[in-house]
């Protein structure tokens, strides 16, 4: 077949995804609809890139990439309700959020993503009284495989579909977010040993806002994180200390630690040791945003799983015998976060309240035995794998896993009964 002559290579954040496909770049949501038409009247099939931060296949396009960076506007604000177009990045949203006097009520750890990409992958914080970024959408406006511009709101059948929708159900192409009056949180952050850790969190989870925390393999320690609301910035990080911490330690060294384990693996339990004890504890305040985001500019793969949040004590043991057992070492340390219900159709948290577990491998180095021994855990516990983030389950194995599958795939086959919108991952996930 004859290459197109504006076909573009793709490659996402984490480097382990990459296709080759013709790219579309609508700049309203009348070119969104018109070539969507086009793509389904000649058999096409499109997929919608974000900002590629995304382990898994789910952007990677085998036709057309459609491509929405020119779709980044703001659309309307009316009290807490903020539309925008779905191809703003969340850090753009941050900031006219400020100037609005808004914010999310919620975030992830990076403000990367494009509010398309996150509301459609899952995107999380952490916090009992919060659940995904897709919790907060209160309308979307879609174009559907016809080529029809539709409003989606909460009375709309198909609302608890299109809002976490895997792309899978037409292009985002503005979104409404119900959004809070700007608040100020304090950061806590502070080396405590695992036991301590894990003794504390039936207080501190409802006793705080949002918690978290990080466990270093190989050793008995942990960074736990507490987030709260205060009334003002009355205790700022000093622009050295935020430079230390956050750009220094945790990118430059971290960038050298894990070159260095990479090519010294016997390194690894010894690094972990000291990288638990390098970030001395801190407290601060700071608009919430910048208290939820960091930089994250050391690459690595990840998988994430969400599971009941009673199981987290067996999957942390069971992690300990996986790092026991491989034939390499786990260079960097498992993240857990912890989120209430929500009655979004393919959230991770529908239902229940949750743990998160992330793990991670840095770029280059192996991770598919270890990722597949987390998953092996995880899977007959209930736990449902993040949709952005690495996994290796199918159409088969994740139905039982969520209450409403067959209802979400009953909306696919209604909006896309052509499949304009899938690929290979969606395949997998959802089926043919």
């Amino acid at each position: 077949m004859t290459r197109p002559v504006n076909a573009r290579r793709w490659t996402n954040w984490g480097r382990n995804q990459e296709s080759t496909a013709e790219v579309l770049t609508p700049g309203s949501i009348d070119e969104v609809a018109a070539q969507v038409n086009q793509a389904a009247e000649s058999g096409r099939r499109i997929k919608v890139v974000g900002s590629g931060h995304s382990f898994t296949a789910i952007a990677v396009a085998d036709d057309l990439r459609m491509v929405m960076h020119r779709l980044n506007g703001l659309v309307s604000v009316d009290g807490p309700l903020v539309t925008v177009q779905a191809g703003m990045h969340l850090s753009t949203l941050n900031a006219l959020l400020t100037e609005h006097g808004l914010a999310m009520p919620n975030l992830g750890d990076i403000d990367a993503q494009t509010v398309s990409g996150a509301i459609s992958t899952g995107t999380h914080g952490t916090g009992a009284g919060h659940s995904t970024l897709a919790s907060c959408v209160e309308a979307v406006t879609m174009v559907t495989a016809e080529g029809k511009i539709e409003r989606y709101t909460t009375d709309s059948p198909e609302f608890p579909a299109v809002r976490l929708g895997l792309g899978a159900l037409g292009v985002l192409a503005e979104v409404t977010l119900r959004c809070v009056p700007a608040f100020v949180l304090r950061a806590d952050e502070r080396p405590m040993l695992l036991r301590d850790v894990l003794a504390g969190l039936d207080e501190w989870i409802p006793g705080n806002d949002h918690v978290e925390f990080f466990w270093y393999p190989y050793t008995d320690r942990a960074s736990l994180k507490r987030n709260n609301r205060v009334p003002e910035i009355d205790r700022p990080l000093s622009r050295f200390r935020g430079w230390l911490d956050d750009e220094f330690l945790s990118n430059t060294v971290w960038a050298g630690v894990c070159k260095l384990g990479q090519k010294v693996p016997a390194t690894v339990p010894a690094l972990s040791a000291v990288s638990a004890r390098a970030l001395s504890a801190r407290t601060y305040t700071d608009r919430s945003d910048k208290v939820f985001c960091s930089p994250r500019r050391v690459r690595f793969t990840e998988m994430e799983y969400e599971i009941p949040r009673a199981a987290l004590p067996e999957v942390l043991d069971a992690l300990e015998g996986i790092f026991d057992r491989l034939p390499f070492k786990v260079q960097f340390p498992v993240e857990v976060r912890f989120t209430g219900p929500d009655d979004v159709w393919l959230s991770h948290g529908y239902g229940r309240d949750s743990a998160y577990v992330a793990v991670h491998q840095y770029l280059g180095s192996p991770y598919e035995p270890y990722f597949r021994a987390f998953e092996d855990v995880c899977t007959p516990l209930g736990g449902r794998p993040h949709w952005g983030k690495l996994h290796y389950r199918d159409a088969e194995s994740l139905r039982p896993a969520y209450p409403k599958f067959d209802d979400f795939l009953a909306v696919r086959d209604r909006l896309d009964p052509s499949r304009v919108f899938t690929n290979e991952y969606l395949g997998r996930v959802l089926g043919s």
